[in-house]
């Protein structure tokens, strides 16, 4: 697994932990505890905090773009593992530097963490509200790639739509 992969698995499982207790508990020193037990040679441990600060610290706009994203979906309906996700991938989407964490590589990593912790369709559901907000902030910034040339959507769209580029899209 890699090192940010693992890095955001560990920070969704410590908002979770956080976030089940009722936001009580020391989110730092849940985050310490967690890094410590599952990921103990873990590099990027500059970035976990980073990350669970950054979240914690924007946590009820976070939660205000993600009602608005997801009317139907009140925040205190959606299940705490999924909306840790959205939560972790707006705050990338939002708030980290764009070469470091492209939109693209934000949305994808909450939809795995969807597929690898929630539920059945929070891949899905992940997928949509993240390619909703996305589509809102390409309206206003559309991405440039590397040469400072506009690019086209990343495919995030509704839910049940690939994320992925076929090899003759990517042609």
């Amino acid at each position: 697994m890699a090192s940010r992969h693992l890095t955001r698995s560990i920070v969704m499982q410590s908002l979770f932990e956080w976030d089940f207790s009722g936001k009580l508990g020391d989110l730092k020193q849940i985050l310490e505890r967690n890094l410590q037990e599952f990921g103990p040679g873990l590099e990027e441990k500059g970035f976990a905090f980073e990350l669970t600060e950054g979240v914690q610290g924007r946590i009820e706009g976070l939660d205000k773009i993600i009602a608005k994203a997801a009317p139907q979906w009140p925040i205190d309906q959606i299940s705490i593992v999924d909306r840790n996700i959205l939560r972790i991938g707006l705050y990338e989407l939002l708030y980290e530097d764009k070469k470091a964490v492209p939109p693209k590589v934000a949305i994808n990593e909450a939809i795995e963490l969807g597929k690898n912790f929630g539920g059945d369709s929070s891949g899905k559901f992940i997928n949509g509200v993240l390619g909703t907000i996305y589509k809102e902030i390409a309206k206003t910034e559309p991405p440039e790639n590397d040469e400072g040339k506009v690019e086209g959507s990343v495919g995030c769209g509704e839910p049940g739509e690939s994320n992925q580029k076929t090899d003759d899209q990517q042609r």
